[in-house]
């Protein structure tokens, strides 16, 4: 039976939305961004509530367009759910904690699920090592950061540190 089975049939005890991740991603994302805006780190990708875009909400996201508070919740639950059945699908360690899954569901939310499916992270998750695979979130093998970079308008990779704490404290959040 695969993660998701469980989690649906209520298997295995993990939460989908729970309360501490729609707080992090509240912390991360930003609470209270009902108007949408152009966000830069993502090139101008129009983006609402808690990173709501284009690629995820069932309705348009266009900038300067105001979302309700209900609506804001309404979508943030409806893609967030989305994104962890996805992330369910790609995770065979059924031994992971809530913690350890709300980190990875924010790690998906903020690159794409697709993207952290195939990320070193799950991979050493997924075999069994969850303390190396959680230092993954925010670290590679090397030592140096991931998941932290973006690309300019000239092309070249460049380092955010907001990202990277971000990275670093999905990090803990994976191992507590």
């Amino acid at each position: 039976m695969s993660l998701r089975n469980k989690i649906i049939t209520g298997a295995i005890t993990l939460a989908l939305g729970s309360s501490t991740l729609m707080a992090f991603l509240g912390k991360w994302e930003g609470e209270g961004q009902n108007v949408a805006y152009a966000d830069k780190l993502a090139r101008g990708l129009p983006t609402v509530c808690k990173g709501i875009t284009r690629h995820t909400s069932p309705y348009p996201v266009i900038v300067g367009d105001y979302w309700s508070p209900e609506r804001c919740a309404e979508v943030e639950q409806l893609v967030v759910e989305k994104g962890q059945l996805g992330l369910a699908d790609c995770l065979t360690n059924d031994k992971i904690s809530q913690n350890t899954f709300d980190a990875l569901s924010s790690h998906g939310h903020n690159v794409g699920t697709p993207s952290t499916c195939a990320s070193r992270a799950v991979g050493l998750i997924n075999a069994g090592h969850i303390a190396e695979g959680c230092r993954a979130l925010a670290w590679g093998a090397d030592g140096r950061p991931v998941w932290a970079y973006v690309t300019d308008a000239k092309g070249r990779k460049v380092f955010v540190p907001g990202l990277h704490a971000r990275r670093l404290e999905e990090a803990a959040l994976c191992a507590a």
